[in-house]
């Protein structure tokens, strides 16, 4: 038997999956972790805790599927993105790793756009502006901040990339995920020298780059026998979350564009060519596709913003959901399905992380604005669903105004398996949206980039057309698209009256 996993560590756990040539899923796991929040906007985690949560789902996914170990021929890897991983010269965690979502690098960004000469220089070098979830102002930030533990710093990896040293023993990375930590030259697919001169960085902190099925290792004897696999078993370059689950969609051609609801929201199309948003809203970066790029928007809290209600503001229905067998957001859901489109004039902007498109605002605050007292919980759960899908909308509104075509919409994550906010997503982006038969996600994408790997399909368009295909449809309901294209110029209009405000506020805190 021919068996390939797909790995993705995540931000609230990390999932394994197993699949045959036919991409037939045999086994899934899943493994969570907690996540750090030493102060207001800071986001961390424990790399030993994504090693734990690895060796946890492979051992289940072996266990379930009855695999022997030299069954499982290549593994490919995903990641949250952006996140960085400090070691020292032994290979040793120096501390935790600041993740994608973290906002503590604003002055960071500053410093690399004015290194760079000026943003849109920077742009020109590397595709994109400087964001605060980036890789490199995290590296300054260590420099500027702890300088004792960047003096020990020999190498910064990615949360996916620590797990493949932990796997092979080798520093590597893919173009996909490189592409975010703005010291890649996209459209080259290298190491930016230039900006790295100007950052005052040098390149062998960084790790090799490889193109996303392109093998990168084989298993040690130590993590072969932690995993019960074989020393045979390769590893390929894998994909950054984003890119990883486009490929698990199929976003591998001209024309068809993804959206993903989970803990971020990602809008992504593909391109055959770089195309770069001037402006900086949006993000160019090589795709997991050999030679490709795509565009992506990202709203930091999408599914966070409904977790957040939930496990802040519910703990009475998360008791009741227990004791009923039932997922706590169908109660939720069947709540907000009670009140009409719109939420009777309340919004919600899903700023709870800051932003990052079309709003590059790491101080940017969530909100409830238009409570009344006509207003009840079904309301507000409906206004972070649509606050969310307007978001999404902010990415797409731009994909299109740069003549990106978008031929078909495919949805992904949490909220592509709730029929409710399906629906709501086909009427605010008045568009129909369809899904897939394949829904794991980034797993299943770089479950399919090692099956292109170990040789199994000549290339990840191949793999993806024998794979995956539409299996559902939404069409657009006329009434609410209308109301929602109104109400989506009213939530246009929210940030940029709030924007100074968001600021003091940042400021109180300091």
């Amino acid at each position: 038997m021919s068996v390939y996993l797909g790995i993705d560590v995540g931000t609230s756990g990390t999932k394994t999956i197993a699949v045959n040539e036919r991409g037939k899923i045999l086994a899934s796991a899943t493994a969570g972790y907690p996540l750090y929040t030493p102060q207001p906007l800071w986001s961390e985690q424990n790399p030993d805790d994504w090693w734990k949560a690895v060796v946890a789902t492979v051992r289940s996914v072996g266990t379930r599927a009855k695999l022997k170990p030299a069954d499982v021929k290549a593994i490919g890897l995903s990641g949250q993105m952006h996140g960085s991983v400090f070691l020292d010269k032994q290979n040793r965690v120096i501390r935790r790793a600041l993740l994608w979502n973290d906002q503590r690098t604003g002055a960071e960004c500053e410093e690399i756009e004015r290194r760079a000469g000026g943003r849109k220089n920077l742009i020109k070098m590397v595709a994109n502006p400087a964001l605060t979830g980036f890789t490199a102002p995290k590296i300054l930030w260590l420099r500027n901040h702890e300088p004792k533990n960047f003096d020990r710093l020999a190498k910064v990896l990615l949360p996916k990339d620590e797990i493949r040293r932990r796997l092979t023993g080798e520093f590597a990375t893919d173009v996909s995920d490189a592409s975010g930590m703005l010291l890649l030259d996209v459209a080259k697919r290298a190491w930016s020298k230039p900006l790295l001169a100007k950052l005052d960085l040098d390149i062998s902190l960084l790790a090799k780059c490889y193109e996303a099925e392109e093998v990168t290792g084989k298993l040690t004897k130590a993590a072969a026998a932690e995993l019960g696999l074989s020393m045979e078993c390769v590893v390929v370059g894998g994909a950054g979350d984003c890119a990883a689950g486009a490929v698990g969609n199929g976003i591998v051609s001209r024309g068809v564009l993804s959206t993903s609801i989970g803990t971020s929201g990602v809008m992504f199309v593909h391109s055959d060519e770089v195309q770069v948003d001037p402006l900086g809203r949006l993000h160019t970066f090589c795709h997991a596709v050999h030679g490709k790029w795509h565009l992506m928007g990202v709203t930091l809290s999408a599914g966070g913003s409904l977790q957040w209600f939930r496990n802040k503001l519910c703990e009475t229905e998360i008791l009741l959901a227990k004791k009923r067998k039932v997922d706590p957001y169908e109660i939720l859901t069947a709540e907000a399905a009670q009140v009409s489109a719109g939420s009777e004039g309340l919004f919600f902007l899903p700023y709870l992380s800051g932003e990052r498109t079309p709003h590059a605002d790491p101080n940017a605050r969530g909100c409830f604005i238009g409570l009344t007292l006509a207003h009840g919980r079904g309301h507000m759960v409906r206004a972070v669903m649509e606050g969310v899908t307007y978001s999404l909308r902010d990415a797409l509104a731009i994909i299109r105004k740069l003549g990106v075509p978008v031929n078909q919409i495919r949805a992904s994550g949490g909220g592509s398996r709730s029929p409710f906010w399906r629906q709501m997503q086909a009427d605010v982006f008045a568009q129909e949206v369809c899904t897939i038969n394949a829904e794991e996600g980034a797993a299943y994408g770089v479950a399919l980039l090692a099956a292109v790997g170990a040789r199994a399909y000549k290339d990840v368009v191949e793999a993806c057309e024998a794979t995956i295909r539409v299996v559902k449809r939404t069409a657009v309901n006329r009434t609410s698209a209308a109301y929602y294209d109104r109400a989506f110029r009213v939530y246009q209009s929210l940030y940029p009256a709030l924007k100074d405000d968001f600021q003091r506020i940042a400021g109180l805190g300091k």
